[in-house]
């Protein structure tokens, strides 16, 4: 693998570049579309393809426990599980298992947890991780990482971020298939001086890339720039930076002007399962309402998606209020064409010098 910057903004820190793959190129800043379980909801791959998706998620967590890696293995990995032929990145699964609170226990090694599915009991620590993900030959593969709770105070904080540096050092000697990078995960929850140990230590360790972990758990927005301000001067800058779990069409925005080159989050097919379709300025409306009942526009008359190419708002609201599951896809297909073309149009932004206009007209 290799990262390439091709352009910078001469008035923020957002970049153009390149990220080579054993799966193909990656154009950043990029929006990673999530398919936790070896599926993006409610889209075939062929569909991602159309959208122009250039590399998926896959999760350690969720694919450990269902099918399991028996399956995996005799399948050839998630590529062939899945039929998709582009990069995939898989998540380490310390997100879903700092999520499980409850039903997990922490140690120095790692994490004791009953399943959420049947309360199976199971161990998961970095060699584990760092195994499953090899199984599943992931382009890039995550570093095991603890993510804090917010609000926490410093010495928690410490205490997590301390132990995140043990975990992603054993990461870092296992053994990798062919191909594969690992990208460490920063963390230190929202103290300015642990996310610089944290960042410097990782550093120091020497990873392919490096993401941004514990952000968008609660905090305000602000808190989030701020933490991004003091964390991504400290990041390699020949290196891709991942924004774990972020966000909104402003945050990304806001984001990419601070140097970040990589984005992931569940909300462009959460939102279209619940009805919530994005606009262009990136906002979102309420498709379900009573007033699109007879509203015979396309969701946007902005947007040239499939959806929004062939169908009003009427028959989207009616599909969805019947329970029909095309309602719910052609959403999905908009919500994610929405945030794909919104980072076309950031790196066209950056490449044709105008990044910094097109950030302070966005939302507009």
């Amino acid at each position: 693998m290799s990262f390439k910057i091709l352009k910078k903004c001469p008035a923020t820190g957002a970049r153009r570049g390149v990220l080579k793959t054993p799966h193909g190129e990656i154009n950043t800043p990029i929006f990673m579309p999530v398919g936790t379980r070896a599926s993006v909801k409610a889209m075939s791959p062929d569909e991602l393809v159309d959208l122009n998706a250039e590399i998926i998620l896959g999760n350690t967590y969720h694919l450990f426990l269902r099918p399991g890696m028996d399956i995996m293995e005799k399948a050839g990995g998630l590529h062939k599980f899945s039929s998709w032929d582009r990069p995939i990145l898989t998540d380490s699964g310390g997100f879903q298992v700092f999520s499980l609170k409850g039903l997990r226990k922490i140690t120095k090694e790692g994490v004791h947890f009953a399943s959420h599915i049947d309360g199976s009991r199971f161990f998961l620590g970095p060699k584990e991780s760092m195994a499953i993900q090899r199984t599943l030959g992931s382009d890039i593969v995550m570093a095991f990482d603890e993510c804090t709770p917010y609000p926490c105070d410093h010495k928690q904080a410490e205490k997590s971020m301390l132990q995140t540096t043990e975990w992603e050092t054993i990461c870092r000697d296992q053994k990798l298939g062919e191909g594969q990078q690992l990208f460490g995960i920063v963390q230190g929850s929202m103290y300015k001086d642990l996310r610089e140990q944290s960042a410097k230590d990782l550093v120091n360790i020497g990873f392919e890339g490096y993401a941004i972990g514990g952000l968008s758990v609660g905090e305000p927005e602000g808190k989030m720039f701020e933490v991004l301000d003091w964390t991504v001067p400290y990041l390699p800058e020949d290196k891709p930076h991942y924004l774990m779990g972020v966000g909104t069409p402003k945050q990304i925005v806001e984001a990419v002007a601070r140097g970040v080159d990589m984005f992931d989050c569940v909300i462009p097919t959460r939102l279209a399962r619940h009805g919530s379709a994005f606009l262009t300025n990136g906002t979102t409306i309420p498709i379900k309402a009573a007033r699109y009942r007879e509203d015979l526009s396309p969701i946007d008359e902005n947007c040239d998606c499939y959806t929004c190419r062939k169908f009003s708002k009427a028959y989207i609201r009616h599909l969805m209020n019947v329970g029909e599951i095309l309602g719910m896809r052609l959403v999905t297909m908009h919500n994610l064409y929405y945030f794909i073309n919104l980072m076309r149009q950031i790196r066209e932004a950056i490449a044709e010098d105008r990044f910094a206009q097109f950030r302070a007209d966005f939302g507009k």
